[in-house]
């Protein structure tokens, strides 16, 4: 008899053979992140949206005739539809993902209208045993028949457990996927098991620090992998893709398993809740572990860096040694050991002409980070969020935060990270004549050092600059003014603007 979970040693007896493979010889998981998840956004550890490619190696013996042949450990949101197994030879007639876990909830849920046992633990700490049947589902209180008549479980001061007698029938302890196979003659072979399962994500996210003057900065990356599902897989090869694969989602992803809590409905004052103790899998926590990769012995030694390959028209990200990818986990590797890159911080605040006249509005700060070799990149760059932080003196100070879209080798990243309250920009418009206008635009820089300052002029439609006091570039369509601010000064523009007729 056993407390709350059970797995019952000796298997139902079967007609034909059946082979159980517990664990691979060899495994290599690809990740693939959530698609609707937004570069800044953290991952969540309660429902994670990616997916990932999982490959087996396993050593089989495959017996002569018909024969059932147990994967066991695989992914337990394996998308049974997607699994290859290679190896076999001919005879494979199906394919089954024996999905339905041993849980808490799924054992109460089986065990309906079955003898169990309560254990019942007093308030002076006595225990005693006694048979009772389940009489409710296992959603609120737990209503069981003992020989004195019907009862609800944890109630009268009594703290109490259920023991079961069995494993019902269809409970797997582990996440299985089972062929049946039919072969000639007896043989081992070393199968490739390959498949798809939801429940992973991974996440990019860099940090650059400053140089005085901004005008060159030290930048990391740091890739987090994330595992949501019940199985982990020891010793992996591990790889994320980067990019924006499409996927398509003709499927519901399945529901997690809920966890088993009974609560006592007649007490006055509720007790605290009983949790049926969890089986061996149990479903995911909300808090995951985290494991950062840095080696070290006696001082810190460099991080393990992943390896970038082409794949089509993404890009893969490998670590380049055996890791293990533990269930309900989170593991991070570096992306990009710190590196000298130059970039530029603009300060950009743009003038509308629809907004209220004379109105001061504050600039907002960017960071542009051109994506070549020559200024200390050139390497596709993943997604993700950035974080600026200023090095001043021997303290680094938050700067801001903000996120990167993917970015190839020869692209140009332009990421906005915070506004700028010491610059300032407001503009004033005054009619000459029925089409034509003066705006006059000023901008302020209260810092003690010089910044570059960027403003888009949007323009109604039809309307034009006929002339201007310096020279415009353009962006997006509307007049781009670029300057650099002296530290405590201002710059203004003006400029005649012919409107439409």
């Amino acid at each position: 008899m056993v407390l709350g979970a059970a797995v019952i040693a000796a298997a139902p007896v079967q007609a034909q053979q059946v082979v159980t493979s517990p664990a691979p010889a060899k495994v290599a998981v690809t990740i693939y992140r959530a698609p609707d998840r937004a570069p800044d956004d953290a991952i969540d550890p309660a429902w994670l949206g990616g997916y990932a490619l999982i490959s087996e190696e396993r050593e089989v013996a495959i017996p002569a005739g018909d024969a059932t042949i147990r994967f066991e450990g695989v992914a337990a949101g394996m998308l049974a539809e997607t699994a290859l197994v290679e190896g076999l030879g001919a005879g494979v007639s199906e394919k089954n993902l024996d999905a339905e876990l041993l849980s808490p909830r799924n054992l109460y849920a089986r065990a309906y209208g079955r003898p169990v046992t309560l254990r019942r633990t007093d308030a002076k700490g006595h225990i005693r045993e006694e048979e009772a049947i389940i009489r409710s589902a296992p959603d609120g209180a737990a209503i069981v028949q003992t020989r004195v008549g019907f009862e609800i479980a944890n109630c009268g001061g009594l703290k109490d457990a259920i023991a079961y007698d069995g494993l019902p029938e269809g409970l797997n302890a582990r996440p299985t996927l089972s062929i049946a196979t039919h072969a000639a003659s007896a043989r081992k072979a070393r199968v490739r098991l390959t498949y798809l399962a939801w429940g992973f994500d991974w996440a990019a996210h860099y940090v650059v620090k400053l140089a005085p003057g901004a005008q060159a900065a030290q930048m990391t990356a740091w890739v987090t992998l994330a595992n949501g599902d019940t199985t982990g897989f020891a010793q992996a090869q591990a790889a994320v893709v980067g990019g924006k694969p499409k996927f398509d989602e003709s499927r519901e992803q399945p529901e997690e398993p809920e966890d088993l809590v009974l609560h006592c409905q007649l007490s006055p004052v509720a007790p605290p809740a009983m949790v049926v103790p969890p089986a061996p899998m149990a479903a995911p926590a909300v808090m995951m572990e985290a494991d950062i990769m840095v080696t070290g012995a006696k001082r810190m030694m460099a991080p393990v860096v992943v390896k970038e390959e082409v794949l089509g028209d993404l890009r893969l990200y490998r670590v380049p040694m055996a890791t293990n990818v533990g269930a309900h986990s989170q593991k991070q590797v570096a992306l990009m050991a710190a590196r000298r890159v130059k970039l530029g911080l603009i300060h950009r605040a743009d003038v509308d002409l629809g907004a209220e006249d004379g109105e001061s509005q504050q600039a907002r700060i960017r960071l542009r980070i051109a994506n070549r070799k020559a200024d200390g990149l050139g390497l596709a760059l993943p997604a993700g969020g950035l974080a600026v932080v200023q090095q001043v003196g021997a303290a680094a100070l938050p700067v801001g935060e903000g996120a990167m879209e993917d970015k190839a080798v020869g692209e140009t990243a332009n990421v906005e990270i915070g506004a700028s309250p010491q610059v300032h920009l407001e503009s004033r418009t005054r009619r000459i004549s029925d089409r034509v206008e003066l705006i006059t635009a000023t901008a302020r820089n209260a810092n003690r050092w010089p910044v570059h300052f960027e403003s888009q002029q949007l323009l109604p439609d039809g309307a034009r600059v006929i002339s201007a006091s310096a020279k415009l570039g353009r962006q997006d369509g509307h007049p781009l003014w670029a300057v650099t601010i002296p530290a405590g000064g201002k710059v203004s523009l003006s400029y005649r603007l012919q409107m439409p007729r």
